[in-house]
């Protein structure tokens, strides 16, 4: 049953992740991705449900439109496999759970902002706010509200750490080092994690970044690395490994 469940919720990750790819998109746009009709990027013709299945419709059609036979981005298609491996991992590891819930708008937060940093180097106020008030809301519910205020304190205090790291990296490079879309997110990120582990979040997310950053600017000569999908990735590791202050200080007595 619970292999079943699990593959219930990769087909409805891959349907969300096309979404989250929408939104990522056309928000930072100012388009309507509620209404607004899915068309080909080069001809610009409506597309049907048929040209819109998930990653099956991308492999059928050679990954090409069906009616100017131009290739397709494969962007969207890559977001519904990777949101759907996640959306099935996130019920493989919690079950039906309130963490479940928190677990699945990580992904959904991942997946809508890494379009967005990586297409335009934004990072969308909307989103931060919708998913703010996503995490607080299944905490109010599930933890009640006096954990609820502290997670908001804790968002508090990893919005101010990260402030800080920003105003030491424009004193040393003379240039600004850090968006306001990364301060802001980390205050979302403290909405879930305390602040010790929301700032191990930050060191994993520059562990992970800088490689891939020295490829960048080594390749495409450019000064600007979206950092966001960096802090997320950080951010659904410690929460997807459940990993917490104690693994830490046990892991480092035993270096």
């Amino acid at each position: 049953m619970k292999i079943t469940y699990t593959i219930i919720f990769f087909i409805l990750g891959t349907c969300m992740g096309s979404f989250f790819t929408v939104v990522g998109l056309r928000l930072p746009k100012k388009k309507d991705f509620i209404k607004g009709k899915s068309h080909c990027d080069n001809c610009d013709h409506e597309l049907s449900l048929l040209d819109m299945v998930p990653i099956l419709s991308y492999l059928f059609l050679g990954r090409r439109c069906r009616y100017c036979h131009e290739k397709i981005d494969g962007l969207s298609t890559y977001m519904e496999f990777f949101t759907g491996i996640l959306y099935a991992l996130a019920f493989y590891t919690f079950g039906l759970s309130s963490e479940l819930f928190i677990a699945l708008g990580i992904v959904s937060l991942l997946s809508t902002l890494s379009v967005s940093d990586i297409s335009y180097y934004i990072i969308p106020d909307e989103v931060l706010i919708f998913f703010s008030g996503y995490f607080l809301i299944v905490e109010a519910i599930s933890e009640g509200v006096i954990v609820t205020l502290q997670h908001l304190l804790s968002g508090i205090i990893l919005f101010a750490f990260m402030y800080g790291i920003m105003l030491l990296g424009n004193k040393l490079f003379k240039k600004e080092t850090l968006g306001g879309g990364d301060i802001k997110l980390m205050f979302v990120v403290g909405l879930v994690l305390n602040p010790f582990l929301g700032i191990v979040s930050i060191f994993i997310a520059s562990f992970l970044a800088l490689p891939i950053s020295l490829l960048i600017l080594w390749k495409d000569k450019k000064n600007l690395v979206p950092f966001g999908p960096f802090l997320l990735i950080g951010f659904l590791l410690i929460y997807f490994t459940r990993l917490d202050m104690k693994m830490i200080i046990d892991f480092i007595k035993s270096i």
